[in-house]
C-alpha cells in the first residue's frame, strides 16, 4: 500500500498525514552521528596544536605588548594596560629606522638571490647529465646542516686575520676586508651565509615544479624554431609561476624571522649595522638585566603583521590567476 492510499484509508487532513508518519519508518541518525564525532576526533589534534602552539601564544604576545610588564610583573600579575604606548616607544626608538632598513635589504636580498640561483641549478640539473643525481644531493648539504654549524663555519671563513675568504683574497692581490667587524659590510657578511643556506630549498622545490611539466611543450618549441632562452621565457618560467609565488613567499616568511645567522656571526653589530627586527627584539627582551619586555613583543608583532600582509597579496594573487 503506497502513502497516498493508506492517507485514503484513514481520513485525510491533519489527522491522515499524521497517520501517515507514524506508519513511515523512522530514520535511523545515529550512523550519521557516529561520522560527525569521528570527524572531530580527527580534527580535535589539529584544533588543539594550533590552539595551543599558536592561537596562545599570539594572544599572549600582543596581551605582552599592550601591558607595561616588567619581571617583577610576571610574578605578581599586576602589570597595567599601557594600550600602545610601547609601540610609540618602539617608533621613536633610534634603532627603528635602522632595523627596519636592515630587515627590508636582508630580506628583498636573500630572496632575489636565492630564487635566482635556485632557478638557474634547478633548470641547469632538470638536463639529467651524468652525476646530476649526485650533485644535486651534495648542493643539499647546507640546507641539511643546523644552523649553527653553518653560522659557526661562514664566521671562521669570514674572520678577519685566519679566514679563508680574506686569504684566497690576498693571492690576488686584494687587501684584507673587515667582513664581521666593519659597518659596510656586516650586513653582507650574513647575507652571503643566509643565501648559501637558502639556495638549496629554492633548488627542490623549483625543481620539483619543473617535473610537472610536460616534454611535448619543450618539443613543439623545438619544432617551431626556438632556443634555449625562448623556452625558458615562454614555457619554464609562467608554468613555474604558482610553484614561484609559493617559494617566493616561504622565504619572505623565513627571511624575516631570520635569527640564528645574525646572532651568531655579528649579534646584530658592529653598532647596528646588522641588526634586523628579530635581532632588536631578542636584544630588548633577553640583551640586558632589565630587559624591555613589552617594547620586544611589539617589534615581534610588528614582524607578524609584515608576515601577514604579504601572506594576504599571495592569496590575492592567486585568486586573479584562479579566475
Amino acid at each position: 500500500m503506497t502513502a497516498t492510499q493508506f492517507t485514503a484509508s484513514t481520513g485525510t487532513g491533519d489527522s491522515g498525514r499524521a497517520a501517515v508518519a507514524a506508519a513511515l519508518p523512522t530514520p535511523d541518525r545515529r550512523p550519521r552521528r557516529r561520522g560527525q564525532w569521528a570527524a572531530w576526533a580527527f580534527l580535535a589534534p589539529v584544533v588543539i596544536y594550533l590552539v595551543v602552539f599558536y592561537a596562545y601564544p599570539l594572544f599572549r604576545n600582543l596581551d605582552l605588548s599592550l601591558r607595561d610588564y616588567t619581571v617583577r610583573s610576571f610574578i605578581d600579575g599586576t602589570a597595567p594596560f599601557v594600550w600602545f604606548a610601547n609601540y610609540v616607544t618602539v617608533f621613536q626608538d633610534p634603532t627603528f629606522w635602522p632595523a627596519l632598513a636592515n630587515t627590508a635589504t636582508f630580506t628583498l636580498v636573500s630572496i632575489v638571490f636565492q630564487y635566482s640561483i635556485g632557478m638557474a641549478l634547478a633548470v641547469f640539473f632538470f638536463q639529467r647529465f651524468p652525476l646530476s643525481t649526485t650533485l644535486r644531493a651534495l648542493f643539499l648539504v647546507p640546507w641539511l646542516l643546523p644552523l649553527l654549524v653553518s653560522a659557526s663555519a661562514w664566521s671562521w671563513m669570514l674572520n678577519s686575520d685566519s679566514g679563508v675568504v680574506n686569504y684566497l683574497l690576498s693571492l690576488v692581490g686584494v687587501d684584507a676586508v673587515n667582513w664581521l667587524t666593519s659597518p659596510q659590510w656586516a650586513l653582507v657578511s650574513v647575507l652571503i651565509a643566509n643565501i648559501w643556506i637558502g639556495v638549496p630549498f629554492n633548488l627542490v622545490i623549483l625543481y620539483s615544479g619543473l617535473q610537472n611539466i610536460s616534454s611535448d611543450i619543450y618539443e613543439a618549441a623545438s619544432i617551431d624554431g626556438a632556443n634555449a632562452w625562448q623556452k625558458f621565457w615562454r614555457i619554464t618560467f609562467p608554468l613555474l609561476r604558482p610553484v614561484s609565488a609559493i617559494t617566493i613567499l616561504l622565504g619572505l616568511v623565513y627571511t624575516l624571522k631570520v635569527f640564528d645567522i645574525i646572532w651568531i656571526m655579528t649579534r646584530g653589530g658592529p653598532g647596528s649595522s646588522s641588526t634586523t627586527f628579530a635581532i632588536w627584539s631578542y636584544r630588548l627582551g633577553f640583551g640586558s638585566a632589565l630587559p624591555d619586555l613589552s617594547p620586544a613583543a611589539a617589534v615581534g608583532n610588528l614582524l607578524i603583521v609584515i608576515a601577514l600582509v604579504f601572506g594576504l597579496i599571495y592569496i590575492r594573487a592567486q585568486r586573479r590567476l584562479e579566475v
